[in-house]
């Protein structure tokens, strides 16, 4: 791609580049100014990313594998919903996965997003296309309804989008059911109502795609027309249920047009229940689902930006970052388990296939770079890095552009991919924008001040007589990263670049000489008259060290550098039938990694048990089964406990072995998975967990669970404090047994066991409360020893 050669391409890349600023609305990667200015509070802001080329590395190659995924998506199929649902004719079938589901429609917006970054990046003529002419059919759309709604969701085992609006013209009458993942028989619509609506807000901004603002304010108005009749405690009742950023789309509506009635909406969309105790500084994320909750508080950041009359804006948006990243993340920089958070700095229960969804990750890094433009600090750029390297760049697979959607931290874990047409998950959307945007972050500018926050291989090529200057380095295989000056400005100039916290003995060197040190801020600032030919060298040597879990000291990762290491378990297409490595020696837990000569960041390692592990770069381990975490023995604690620990594994394994099936109730993916229904009852977040209660006199549950021949038990998890329950319990209408749980409280969940019927088909369950409140937390399928 032009831009990407050292020579000839720049020259062509440079004139692109300067045209494309000139144009106001021509597409190619011009910017559309905002009417409303946030200087008060942003003091520093990235470099467009249409003056920056990737050159050859991974992150190039992610790009690349992620734009011809783009390219191979059909904008008519993904718009099926939406011309069916307006009565125009549709173009091509729908795709399967989610987008054949009541959620369909979110895709749509992600893609807009997406391709609109790919092209403020290379100006990517075919993806301009492609955006112009999605957006002239939404336009189409928007005439068709003729009240500016747009929209492709259907109801819950529904494939009409006719009935998607319904939702939202019984919400504006005020009949309004709504629960986590629910509303009005629809899943989260408004969900994904934000995604359009911030992809549209997107197509603009970042591309200028023609008409992309006039649908995107159409489409504001309708869902603010929803709301303004409605009280807000209804509006509040709305926001139950997941809704992704609205506050932010809103925020950015009014940033984007100066029209203040945008600013009233955004404010109403605040979620109290969930927003208020972060801005009084107080955690209690435990139980809530981790991706509902991120974009809230993102909406918050950029509401102070817009705004900024409400400081506690930017208090909940700190304190929620400081709580997330230090209290409830593994040493990716991901967070969450089954999608949720657990209790602070209590992740080392926590191991499991379901850690880490990819769309919490993105999310924090949207927020990091929202704390950072209004202080520049490099310990935020330190967790941007961590968790770009080692989630991002995991949960793509660059050799075919699929993406995962949890990132697995149990030892054996094996990654999950997408399929191109099939599958279509949140986190498929997301990683389609996370991979169109790694051009975005490298430079900033605040002020004099020209910012360098990560090291990946690029050409800045600001426009007038500004900087061009070539980033070489092979980071993060190595330490060494170089910068050439191509041209300066005449005045002196200050070049800050970011020292990572975990390099102890960083070296700058400016012409061969050395210079300064790091800076509280993390930062080493260069100011002097830059001239052609300049150059600037870092050298970050990288050590290995080990991070213990918050509340497992014995339980640790290991980081090499900038890269979380894993050891490989074997391919991810082989069953894991072994005891997760335990290491056992005395002294700090590096010690008993040894590194292998002529490769960089692998290791190896004798396993208590007699084995042996190659340790090496977590994310680049895209096709194994791997192992993050290790339990880590002295000698006297193996002689004591090590038959215990791997009895207990064993015990593990045979569990594994023996579920047929399980859900996690209280839980949105699972329970679609799984058909839940249910009726007088609700969701509760309680003791960590979530769970559904089902209310006496009437309260039930039923779900389809898989079966197999052979004998089956039926486990019903719940809390030993919750003395005394009984429920009835059904299999495809039969009398299976009863749920009960002893008159003794205790502390801890616990299982109930009633037999259940073998078969070759699934088998629908039902369960109904006695006379006392039932309280479920999990269901699970079990073969017999």
């Amino acid at each position: 791609m032009a831009g990407n050669d050292a020579t000839g391409g720049a020259a062509t890349r440079r004139t692109f580049l300067l045209a494309s600023t000139a144009l106001a609305f021509a597409g190619g990667g011009a910017v559309a100014a905002p009417a409303v200015l946030d200087a008060a509070r942003v003091v520093a802001r990235p470099v467009p990313a249409r003056h920056v080329a990737l050159t050859p590395s991974i992150f190039s190659q992610a790009r690349d594998a992620n734009r011809a995924y783009l390219v191979w998506l059909s904008p008519d199929r993904l718009l099926h919903n939406f011309h069916k649902g307006a009565g125009l004719p549709v173009k091509a079938p729908v795709y399967g996965g989610w987008e054949a589901q009541s959620i369909a429609g979110h895709t749509l917006g992600h893609w807009l997003t997406a391709c609109a970054l790919q092209v403020a990046n290379t100006g990517d003529p075919e993806l301009s296309r492609r955006l112009a002419y999605t957006v002239s059919e939404l336009a189409r759309v928007q005439a068709a309804h003729g009240d500016g709604y747009v929209g492709g969701t259907t109801r819950w085992n529904q494939d009409d989008p006719v009935g998607g609006k319904q939702v939202f013209e019984e919400l504006r009458r005020g009949d309004i059911r709504a629960s986590r993942f629910s509303l009005n028989d629809g899943w989260v619509p408004v969900y994904t109502w934000h995604k359009v609506h911030a992809g549209l807000l997107d197509a603009h901004r970042l591309a200028a795609t023609p008409g992309a603002l006039d649908v995107a304010v159409g489409l504001a108005g309708y869902f603010a027309g929803v709301i303004d009749g409605l009280s807000d405690e209804q509006v509040q009742k709305i926001l139950v249920t997941e809704h992704g950023g609205i506050n932010e789309a809103y925020a950015e509506t009014y940033a984007l047009t100066g029209d203040a009635r945008w600013l009233k909406v955004a404010r109403r969309l605040r979620h109290k229940a969930v927003l208020d105790p972060i801005a009084a500084r107080r955690d209690e994320l435990a139980g809530l689902h981790a991706n509902t909750q991120i974009p809230k508080v993102i909406g918050l950041a950029r509401l102070y930006e817009v705004a900024g009359d409400d400081p506690g804006e930017a208090t909940a948006a700190r304190f929620f970052h400081q709580a997330v990243t230090r209290d409830h993340s593994y040493v990716i920089g991901g967070n969450s388990d089954r999608e949720h958070f657990g209790k602070p700095r209590q992740i080392a229960r926590h191991m499991a296939e379901t850690t880490c969804e990819a769309c919490n990750s993105y999310n924090m890094l949207k927020l990091t770079r929202q704390l950072w433009s209004w202080k520049p600090d490099g310990a935020l750029f330190d967790y941007y890095e961590r968790a770009q390297l080692n989630h991002i760049m995991a949960h793509q697979r660059p050799a075919d552009g699929r993406f995962v959607y949890f990132m697995p931290m149990a030892a054996g874990g094996r990654r999950s991919y997408s399929t191109r047409e099939d599958s279509f998950w949140c986190c498929v959307g997301s990683g389609m924008e996370s991979h169109a945007k790694h051009a975005d972050s490298i430079w900033w500018q605040g002020g004099e001040t020209l910012y360098l926050n990560l090291f990946i291989p690029s050409r800045l090529d600001l426009p007038g007589d500004d900087f061009a200057i070539d980033l070489v380095t092979a980071y993060p295989a190595d330490g060494t990263v170089t910068l050439s000056v191509l041209r300066a400005p005449a005045a002196e100039r200050e070049i800050a670049v970011r020292l990572p916290g975990w390099c102890a003995t960083p070296l700058v060197t400016v012409n061969g000489r050395h210079v300064g040190r790091r800076g509280g801020d993390g930062y080493l600032r260069i100011r002097r008259r830059w001239a052609v030919g300049d150059s600037l060298r870092l050298v970050l040597p990288m050590s290995l060290r080990a991070e213990p879990t918050p509340d497992d000291p014995n339980l640790v990762a290991f980081v090499s550098g900038p890269l979380v290491l894993a050891a490989d378990m074997g391919p991810a297409d082989r069953p894991f039938e072994r005891a997760a490595p335990a290491l056992r020696g005395e002294g700090p837990p590096e010690t008993l990694l040894r590194p292998s000569r002529g490769a960089s960041h692998v290791f190896t390692a004798d396993l208590a048990d007699g084995g042996g592990a190659v340790f090496s770069p977590f994310f680049t381990q895209y096709d194994n089964r791997t192992a993050v975490y290790a339990p880590v023995f002295t000698n006297a604690r193996w002689a004591a406990e090590g038959q215990a620990f791997l009895a207990a594994e064993q015990a593990r394994i045979d569990t594994v072995a023996r579920t047929v099936d399980t859900v996690y109730l209280g839980e949105q993916q699972p329970e679609v998975d799984h058909k839940v229904a249910a009726g007088n009852g609700e969701i509760i977040q309680l003791n960590g967990r979530s769970g559904r209660r089902l209310n006496p006199g009437g309260g039930w549950l039923e779900a389809t669970l898989a079966r197999r021949a052979g004998p089956l038990t039926l486990q019903l998890v719940y809390w030993g404090a919750d003395a005394g329950q009984s429920a009835r319990v059904l299999a495809d209408g039969a009398e299976a047994g009863a749920f009960t749980t002893p008159a003794q409280k205790r502390d801890g969940f616990f299982t109930a066991e009633i037999p259940l019927p073998p078969g070759a088909t699934p088998t629908r369950v039902r369960i109904e409360a006695g006379d006392k409140p039932a309280v479920i937390y999990e269901l699970r399928v079990m073969a017999g020893r």
